[in-house]
């Protein structure tokens, strides 16, 4: 059997394990734009394990000083009184008044006035995240991080099929008594019925679907409830007026022909997919974004490009990892967007890349007139003792040398953070 651990209004439930007062009543954590990243003052930051899904490896610290009613405000509202913010994570009781992940903090306060506000912490998060994996790593043979609230566990050969289901609700105790931390858990004969299974009953449920209950527990499910359907796959089924599960699969010669997309599908929503839990993955890419306030001054977002170009840096030295191609993505207000990938032969340093990025920007701002509010850096195309890469010998010195500084000032931040040495373009903030 494969089981499916999906942790209950994490963010929140986080939040509630260092704040009791937070329980059994509205809560939303929230978040605003990353402005300590961009500060020029020295903010202590760490890195973290990978918890999949789109986290970050490098979060800043926050101190916490427990729970304070009027402490968003100070994240929340700008000079004019105006609330900006995003809601992530809602706890079951603000569900009620139809607030949703996504939401922004504006709307979820008119829909619920008596609703408490929490700014989000993701270092707490993935710091109980990774506690958590370490646990379970205790329990399960083979464990798969599918996200920060999210795992795979693969029971084959270590818990009996007949004993699965006593599994999963001791499990399920020890996790609250331990963590404090409510989960619901599913579990089948493959990973994605497994994680339906988990969807089907929260928050604080076990569903156990044996591999011959399958298509009766599928059947009468809506499309949009199968993991990995998205809104382009649903308006393809709508368009055939097919709207279960079930139906997916009555249409199986249909769904075949649309390639490797429709065969996938039908081999998940049957249940015999044979999709193995992975315990680790080959990294395939790694990045970095920001969103902000408009900004028009380009001094400044070039500034903050420099700034994120340093971070993600850090975070590749730290990984070890050798890149080959670049990304560098930017939007504008009104809704237009400019990207660029580039694969580069030539051995990765800091220096090296600060200079690709600072001439990509150039390049890639082909709406001066226009403000900025979103940037994004990513590295992919890794070297690897099995996938290697000649590199050009026209820079050769030069990249070693950048090699070594980037080495030293590597170490340089392992012992005094990432913020102790900065290029002299991030200095001045340029409003």
């Amino acid at each position: 059997m494969i089981i499916h651990l999906d942790l209950d209004c994490f963010f929140v439930s986080a939040e509630r394990t260092r704040s009791p007062e937070l329980r059994d009543c509205p809560v939303v954590v929230c978040k605003s734009g990353d402005t300590k990243i961009f500060s020029t003052q020295d903010s202590e930051s760490m890195m973290t394990e990978s918890v999949g899904g789109f986290n970050g490896l490098m979060q800043h610290k926050k101190v916490f000083n427990g729970f304070d009613k009027n402490a968003w405000k100070k994240e929340f509202l700008d000079e004019r009184g105006r609330v900006h913010g995003i809601v992530i994570a809602k706890s079951y009781e603000a569900k009620k008044y139809g607030i949703k992940t996504g939401t922004s903090l504006r709307d979820a306060l008119a829909m619920c006035p008596k609703l408490r506000i929490v700014p989000s912490d993701h270092l707490f998060y993935q710091l109980l995240s990774t506690k958590l994996k370490a646990f379970l790593q205790t329990k399960i043979p083979i464990l798969e991080q599918y996200s920060i609230d999210e795992f795979w566990g693969d029971l084959k050969g270590w818990i009996k099929e007949e004993d699965t289901y006593a599994f999963m609700a001791s499990l399920q105790k020890e996790i609250l008594e331990t963590f404090d931390l409510p989960i619901s858990i599913g579990a089948s004969s493959s990973k994605w019925i497994a994680k339906l299974a988990t969807d089907f009953r929260k928050p604080y449920g076990l569903t156990l679907v044996p591999q011959n209950e399958i298509l009766a527990f599928i059947s009468s499910m809506p499309i949009a409830s199968f993991p990995g359907i998205g809104r382009v796959l649903q308006k393809k089924f709508a368009s055939y007026g097919i709207e279960t599960l079930g139906e997916v699969l009555k249409h199986q010669k249909l769904v075949s022909g649309w390639g490797t997309i429709g065969k996938d599908l039908l081999l998940r929503i049957s249940g015999v997919d044979n999709e193995p839990v992975i315990a680790k993955r080959d990294r395939r890419s790694i990045g970095i974004s920001r969103n902000f306030h408009v900004i028009t001054n380009r001094d400044e977002v070039l500034r903050r490009t420099i700034i994120l170009s340093r971070h993600l840096s850090y975070t590749i030295a730290k990984l070890d990892l050798h890149p080959t191609t670049y990304f560098f993505a930017i939007k504008y207000e009104n809704g237009i967007s400019s990207k660029v990938s580039q694969t580069i032969d030539r051995s990765f340093s800091e220096i090296m890349y600060r200079e690709w990025v600072v001439q990509s920007f150039k390049t890639l701002d082909s709406h001066p007139h226009y403000g900025i509010h979103y940037l994004s850096l990513a590295v992919s195309n890794f070297i690897t003792p099995t996938q290697t890469k000649t590199f050009s010998l026209l820079h050769a010195e030069d990249d070693e040398k950048s090699k070594r500084l980037s080495d030293k000032l590597t170490k340089l931040r392992d012992k005094y953070g990432v913020d102790i040495i900065r290029s002299g373009a991030e200095k001045q903030e340029n409003k």
